[in-house]
């Protein structure tokens, strides 16, 4: 029998945290939203905020509907405060540890019937599950960035995720009005596996001098139809985010083609992560983004 999930927690109020908490909440489920910092959960509802005034500036939703949303979100200070959620997604930096033990410890703080889920981008589903007291209540729930604008949710089941769990957090992508694609666990599941490797390419591109910046972006942006050249999606992702994708899909498949690119190693040895940081593999500091090759 499925779980019908109305009170959802989230562990980490950054970028996709607070992306998750946003789509839950103007879809009428109580969120209650933890990090580490008060002062982070503080800037996450700022954020959800201006977002949702920027959709009802643009008619996507009314000024009712974002006041009423913004009044189901609630922060989180402890594990402790989860405690009566139907589901708690870990939303937190891409970090094998770190969310073993964010999972860990959440298991001590919450009831046994709670189902876990993780928005990890490309990390073995099937492991972090190990790492609870319920791996038959776990499942991957990757949300892709920015969250209100995009579409796709990748399901992804470990080997001991039950049909129960399963089918309910197919329900709660359903009542987000997002499709859900599912996912065998492999490294970096569908999406990533796919997208990765090409931004890899395009840095590999870079790295040869067989583009520049600006040319490689042009060229998949007039010659793809991309919406958006592959460098500049890597800074809008961020490199650190980037370069730990790679990584996962080298070390899990153990094939050469999937080796990161050492000018994208060389930038975030640098801390040039992209957008998040004012320099990728574009300066973002001035009046408009400028390639830094």
């Amino acid at each position: 029998m499925s779980v019908t999930i109305n009170t959802i927690g989230i562990v980490g109020a950054g970028q996709m945290g607070n992306g998750i908490a946003h789509v839950c909440a103007a879809a009428g489920l109580s969120v209650r939203l933890n990090d580490m910092s008060e002062e982070r959960i503080n800037g996450a509802l700022a954020t959800i905020n201006g977002n949702m005034a920027r959709q009802v500036a643009k008619g996507a939703m009314t000024d009712e509907v974002r006041h009423a949303a913004l009044g189901r979100i609630s922060a989180a200070k402890t594990f402790e405060d989860l405690g009566g959620c139907d589901l708690v997604i870990e939303a937190a930096t891409e970090n094998e540890e770190v969310k073993r033990n964010i999972f860990v410890n959440l298991c001590r703080a919450l009831p046994p019937e709670t189902l876990l889920a993780t928005n990890t981008s490309s990390i073995s589903i099937t492991r972090l599950a190990a790492a609870t007291n319920r791996p038959e209540k776990f499942i991957g729930i990757h949300f892709m960035n920015p969250v209100p604008v995009m579409q796709l949710v990748e399901l992804i089941r470990g080997i001991a995720t039950e049909d129960a769990t399963f089918e309910a957090a197919r329900g709660l992508i359903a009542r987000l009005g997002k499709t859900s694609t599912v996912s065998e666990d492999f490294p970096a599941f569908i999406v990533n596996r796919i997208l990765l490797p090409m931004i890899n390419e395009a840095v590999y591109t870079l790295y040869e001098g067989v583009g520049s910046v600006e040319s490689i972006d042009t060229a998949m942006k007039l010659g793809a139809n991309h919406p958006m050249g592959p460098l500049q999606l890597a800074d809008f992702i961020g490199l650190d985010t980037c370069l730990s994708v790679m990584q996962v899909l080298h070390d899990g498949l153990a094939d050469s083609k999937y080796r990161p690119c050492p000018l994208l190693v060389k930038y975030v040895e640098a801390g040039w992560l992209g957008r998040k940081t004012k320099r990728g593999f574009y300066d973002y500091r001035g009046e408009k983004p400028v390639p830094t090759r």
